[in-house]
C-alpha cells in the first residue's frame, strides 16, 4: 500500500508503479529540443490511458484532442503531458493524465449527462468533459483561475463557468446533476454536494481514508451514496473539503 504525499502536485495514480517511468521516458523523448505537442499528446494517450484502466473510447478520444499544454502556465508547457501532475499557482495543480482518464472513465458519461465539476482550476477537465456530455456546470473558488478558464474555455458553448465562495458548497442553481466530479483530494463529501445529485447519479473524486488518497466512485441511492474505491493516487487536497475534527484531550 503507497502512502499519499500531500505535498506531490495535483493527482496521479501510485497502482501502476512498474508503469511510471515508462510514462515519463516516452514523453521527455520527444521534448528534447523543441515543442511537438501533437505527438505527446499521442504518446500520452498510448503510454499513460491505453495501457492502463481508461478503457472507454470516448474518454480517449476526447483526451487525445484537448490540448493540454494551452491550460498549464507557459514555463510548464514542456512538462504539460508528463505522468504527474503539473503546477499551475496559488498551491494548485494539474492532475495527472492518469487519474484525470481513470475519473472520467469510471464516472461512465454518457452524452445526455448534466455534469457538475467542482475544482475547475484552469479548465482541462472542464474541455475533456465538453466533448463527453450534454452541459457542463464548472465552479471555482480562485477568482484567478476563473479568470483563466473562462479563456481556455472560450468557445465551449456547453460549459457554464461559476465563481463560488466555497468549492465544498457546490453550486445548486443548475441542480440536479446527473454526475458530480470533484476535482482533487478530500477528506469527505459533504451532504449539501451529496444534495445536489439526482437519485441514481454517480460522484468521483479522491477521498484521503486513514492517509491513503484514493479514487472512488459513489452512486445515490434513497438518498445515500456507498463509495467503491478503485485506485490509489497521491497530489494536493482541494480547498474546503476538510472532515470534522473530533474532540481530545
Amino acid at each position: 500500500m503507497v502512502r499519499s504525499n500531500l505535498n506531490l502536485p495535483a493527482l496521479y495514480c501510485l497502482n501502476n508503479t512498474d508503469m511510471t517511468y515508462v510514462h515519463r521516458s516516452s514523453i521527455e523523448d520527444l521534448i528534447l529540443g523543441h515543442e511537438n505537442f501533437s505527438e505527446m499528446r499521442k504518446a500520452m494517450v498510448v503510454s499513460q490511458l491505453r495501457t492502463t484502466e481508461v478503457e472507454n473510447p470516448r474518454v480517449i478520444a476526447a483526451m487525445g484532442d484537448v490540448p493540454r499544454e494551452d491550460f498549464v502556465p507557459a514555463a510548464q508547457r514542456l512538462v504539460a503531458y508528463s505522468d504527474r501532475g503539473v503546477q499551475i499557482g496559488g498551491g494548485r495543480a494539474l492532475n495527472s493524465p492518469l487519474a484525470t482518464g481513470r475519473l472520467l472513465d469510471t464516472a461512465e458519461l454518457k452524452s445526455d449527462d448534466h455534469v457538475l465539476l467542482i475544482g475547475t482550476a484552469t479548465g482541462y477537465t472542464a474541455a475533456v468533459l465538453a466533448r463527453l456530455v450534454k452541459s457542463v456546470v464548472a465552479t471555482e473558488q480562485s477568482a484567478k483561475l476563473v479568470t483563466k478558464a473562462k479563456k481556455t474555455l472560450k468557445g465551449a458553448d456547453n460549459v457554464r463557468i461559476e465563481k463560488v465562495a466555497l468549492h465544498a458548497e457546490g453550486f445548486k442553481d443548475s441542480t440536479p446533476y446527473s454526475v458530480i466530479i470533484i476535482d482533487g483530494i478530500v477528506e469527505q463529501v459533504p451532504q449539501a454536494i451529496v444534495d445536489q445529485l439526482q437519485d441514481g447519479g454517480r460522484i468521483v473524486t479522491a477521498i484521503l481514508d486513514n492517509g491513503i488518497a484514493r479514487l472512488a466512485i459513489g452512486r445515490k441511492a434513497g438518498g445515500i451514496v456507498g463509495y467503491q474505491y478503485f485506485a490509489d493516487c497521491g497530489g494536493t487536497p482541494l480547498p474546503g473539503f476538510d472532515a470534522p475534527k473530533g474532540f481530545t484531550f
